[in-house]
This record gives structure tokens, C-alpha cells and sequence, in this order.
């Protein structure tokens, strides 16, 4: 028998029904503990752990060629933050069929879009992503979105603001505006939340990773965000509480260590954020004015309060 040109069915790898008929797994076996549905007739090994990547293989197999991941899935499988949602998101050629399967959110591609490969996955570029998820992100989520494709090494913010620049489609307006204020050197996405409270609410905008050297000029300290000129830092702190005694004992020395230096230190917590932005507004804005800021508004612009509700005041 002359050697076959098929490749060998692997069952870690999505299949449809007719696939595995012709692998000779019943349909029966199909739909026992052994394997596990992805979406309508698409199936994988049950030991296979089911991620975005995952998923996204899967999609495509039923997409028209050309077609790519996209929007939600696409900043997923860079490595970006984006709200939860879901749907795996596709972009199909046009004119042509597109994937109508449930759990699939299906998009036309713009002859425009810019395509990448990521680990074997034709995808949407990074800055293609955040284009794409220019119309559908509020401002600040799509800051988030920028901030964190940068940390992930993904994109610049030169290449960013390049690609939307010469975006001529749909969302070039909202992606420009967010593209302006991503930031390098941003370590995570409620840092990211926090300054765009300070700049929505009309604040000097705080400087990002601000490095403080000493006098052999090592690298002595680092500052989420700050006002170096003001010796002002701003940090966010994500616990609910002290992980242990030695790290509550080492940040207590560190921010000692600042008061001897002739820094001040105000800790916001999310609440600070989802809660009480305005008075998080407050306490920074006083403590600028006791650092000696000149021109701090005494009333903050209203851009801030369609982002960060928190309660009424």
C-alpha cells in the first residue's frame, strides 16, 4: 500500500465529528468523559486544558481562509488585560461566510487590518487589537489595554500612536485619543486606572517608574507614580491586608526611609478608585498644595466621573 499523505489524527488537537468518524471514535465515545466540546462539532481531549489559544484553533478551523483572531481573544493571546467576556472573536474576509457558531463573536475584516502569527495562530496585530477594540472599550479600559500590550513588550508607544495615525477606518478617533496616553513602564492596570482619575480630573499628569538614584548613583528607588519635583509619590496599594509580618515591616521602613528623605508618600487602595474617587482627588491635590504646587484646580473637570462613578458626592 502506497504511504499515506494524511496527517495523523491527534485528539489534542480540535476536531470536527467527521474527523473522528474517520479516526473511528463513535459518536458515543465522542460524547462521553473522554473528550470535551468546544463549540458545535468541534471537540478536543478531555486532559487538554481548554485556554484562549485553545479555543481560538478552534475557531478557525471553521472560518474561511484569511480569516484571524481578533478583538477580546487577539489582546488575550498577547498577553493584554481586557475586561472578561465569552466569546472567542474571529475576523473574516469580505465578501464571504462568516463562523455563526454560539460562543463565537464573528467580525468582518477591514482590508486594512494587519495580521501577525503567534504561536502557530494567525491573529490581529497588537496595535491592529487595540484599534479593533477602540469602538467597542471605554477610554480607560482601552488605556489599560495600551499600557499593558506595552509591559507584555508587544508593541511601543511610537508604534502605537504610528499605527493609529495611519488608521483610515472605523475607532481611528477614540483610538487616538487612548493611544495619547499610553504609557511606558506602567506595572499594572489599576496604576493605569489611577492616573487616568488624576489626568481626567484635570491633575498634572504624574510621572511614570520615576527612578531615584544615590550618591555613588545606584539605583536606589522606584516610584509607580509621582512628582519628583514635588518629592510627592502616589502609589496604589492592591492588598486587603499585610501578606505577612516581614513584608508589612519592610514597607513600613521604606516609607520611613522616605519621610527621612523629604518624600511624602499617599497610598490609595481601590476603593480609593471604585468607591471614593473624589476623595482620592482630595487628598492629592492638598497634598500638592502643602508641597508648594502652584496652579492645583480647586475644582476638578467632570471627565473623570462617567469612568469612575464611585458614590455620589
Amino acid at each position: 500500500m502506497p504511504p499515506s499523505n494524511r496527517t495523523p489524527f491527534d485528539d489534542k488537537v480540535p476536531f470536527s465529528r467527521a474527523e473522528a468518524r474517520a479516526a473511528g471514535i463513535s459518536a458515543k465515545v465522542l460524547t462521553g468523559g473522554r473528550y470535551r466540546r468546544l463549540f458545535h462539532d468541534l471537540h478536543v481531549s478531555a486532559e487538554v486544558v481548554v485556554t484562549p489559544a485553545v479555543r481560538a484553533k478552534a475557531v478557525l478551523k471553521t472560518c474561511p481562509p484569511g480569516s484571524q483572531v481578533s478583538h477580546f481573544t487577539a489582546a488575550e493571546l498577547w498577553g493584554a488585560i481586557v475586561p472578561s467576556q465569552p466569546l472567542t472573536h474571529v475576523s473574516c474576509p469580505q465578501p464571504g461566510p462568516r463562523s455563526e457558531r454560539r460562543g463565537v463573536g464573528s467580525h468582518r475584516l477591514s482590508r486594512h487590518a494587519k495580521v501577525s502569527r503567534f504561536r502557530g495562530i494567525r491573529l490581529s496585530s497588537p496595535e491592529q487589537t487595540f484599534i479593533e477594540l477602540a469602538c467597542v472599550l471605554s477610554l480607560v479600559d482601552l488605556v489599560v489595554l495600551g499600557d499593558s500590550l506595552v509591559r507584555a513588550k508587544r508593541t511601543t508607544t511610537a508604534r502605537l500612536v504610528g499605527a493609529v495615525d495611519d488608521w483610515p477606518g472605523w475607532g481611528s478617533r477614540p483610538a487616538r485619543r487612548a493611544a495619547g496616553f499610553v504609557r511606558e513602564g506602567v506595572d499594572s492596570a489599576m496604576e493605569t486606572r489611577l492616573r487616568m482619575l488624576m489626568v481626567l480630573a484635570g491633575l498634572p499628569e504624574p510621572v511614570v517608574n520615576h527612578i531615584v538614584y544615590d550618591a555613588m548613583g545606584r539605583w536606589a528607588k522606584r516610584f509607580d507614580l509621582s512628582y519628583p519635583d514635588l518629592k510627592l509619590v502616589i502609589e496604589y496599594d492592591g492588598r486587603q491586608h499585610a501578606e505577612n509580618d516581614a513584608q508589612w515591616d519592610h514597607d513600613l521602613d521604606r516609607r520611613e526611609n522616605l519621610d527621612g528623605d523629604g518624600w511624602r508618600m499617599i497610598v490609595i487602595r481601590s476603593k480609593g478608585i471604585y468607591v471614593e474617587p473624589h476623595r482620592t482627588l482630595e487628598r492629592i491635590s492638598d497634598a500638592m498644595r502643602e508641597r508648594g504646587a502652584r496652579n492645583v484646580p480647586t475644582r476638578f473637570r467632570d471627565g473623570w466621573r462617567s469612568h469612575f462613578p464611585g458614590r455620589s458626592v
